[in-house]
């Protein structure tokens, strides 16, 4: 006995071509080999037998000969009994069936990407002309697309969790396409900097004879009030005024992750000055557990004037002759 198409798709046999549709898109998200990791072999068996349903019953020429001979009317064995095929013992391939596994492929036209925007349409990959009389090339991969994520510096320093939501079309066996909504993970590591590449192979839409392109992120760091980063150490400038530049001066930065530090200041603080404060930048990535300096500037505002009581005052402070 054939394969009850109707049953697989859970569908009556007075189903409409919209109810159809709906049925496949529901049971080909529910067992797409992507979608059933831990099994996947027998989930690529039921997508087949989904897709092999769908096509047929989508096809109103398919259908009535399944609805009277069922499948093997598709291939040209009628049952016992029965009037000859009426495609000339040809089957399905006789009407344009294609009962390959799918060819994996496509351009990335249409990505949404949740949280940070879309990407418009755009043709990722070149013609698939071959050589004539060798062997026919195998299929090109599309150009990998690349979009940037923004990160705080604060991502950068502790590490941090990103859900990014997309939408990709994928194919059946039998060409046909449907759009899926993805989570992708990115575990951003503390230490990170910008330009550093995340890659999903093959995350790309699926179209025949073109392999998916890789879906790339690069990262991308936020402007900060504080702190700038200058390779593994961070810079931060403070503004003081010309008496604690004079005078004994303590130094309090708050760091990317919520600590305060106290930096005695004793000596004078001229504008070249700068205060080092050893491991309290930024960690580095390819040396777990080491960081890099914390380098304190300072901006000091002069007053734009002084009193004649107060130019004495300073003269005598600072020893000017008299």
């Amino acid at each position: 006995m054939g394969a009850d198409y109707y049953s697989l798709l859970k569908v009556p046999k007075t189903a409409s071509e919209d109810e159809l549709k709906k049925a496949y898109r529901k049971m080909a998200m529910k067992w797409h080999p992507d979608k059933n990791p831990d099994n996947k072999a027998a989930a690529e068996a039921k997508f087949k037998q989904i897709s092999e349903a769908y096509d047929v019953l989508s096809d109103p020429q398919k259908r009535a000969v399944y609805d009277q001979y069922g499948e093997e009317g598709l291939k040209g064995v009628p049952p016992p009994g029965a009037g000859p095929s009426p495609f000339g013992g040809h089957g399905m391939g006789a009407m344009g069936g294609d009962r390959r596994g799918p060819q994996r492929g496509g351009s990335m036209g249409g990505m949404d990407f949740g949280g940070f925007g879309g990407m418009g349409p755009e043709s990722m990959f070149g013609g698939m002309g071959g050589s004539g009389g060798g062997p026919a090339p195998g299929p090109k991969k599309a150009q990998a697309l690349e979009n940037k994520l923004q990160c705080s510096l604060e991502e950068l320093y502790t590490g941090s969790t990103r859900k990014m939501k997309i939408s990709r079309q994928i194919a059946d066996p039998s060409g046909k396409t449907m759009t899926v909504d993805e989570i992708l993970t990115i575990e951003v590591k503390p230490g990170w900097k910008k330009g550093t590449k995340i890659t999903f192979p093959e995350k790309g839409n699926e179209q025949p004879g073109v392999v998916p392109a890789d879906l790339v992120f690069i990262i991308d760091e936020k402007p900060h009030p504080t702190f700038k980063r200058d390779g593994n150490d961070l810079v931060t400038t403070l503004r003081i005024s010309l008496a604690q530049a004079l005078g004994d001066y303590t130094i309090s930065v708050k760091t990317l992750d919520g600590r305060t530090l106290t930096i005695p200041a004793n000596e004078v603080i001229t504008p070249t000055t700068e205060k080092v404060v050893p491991r309290e930048g930024m960690p580095i990535a390819k040396e777990p557990g080491k960081k890099g300096n914390l380098r304190v500037k300072f901006d000091i505002k002069f007053p734009a004037r002084l009193s004649a009581e107060q130019k004495t005052a300073i003269g005598r402070a600072l020893g000017a002759p008299t």
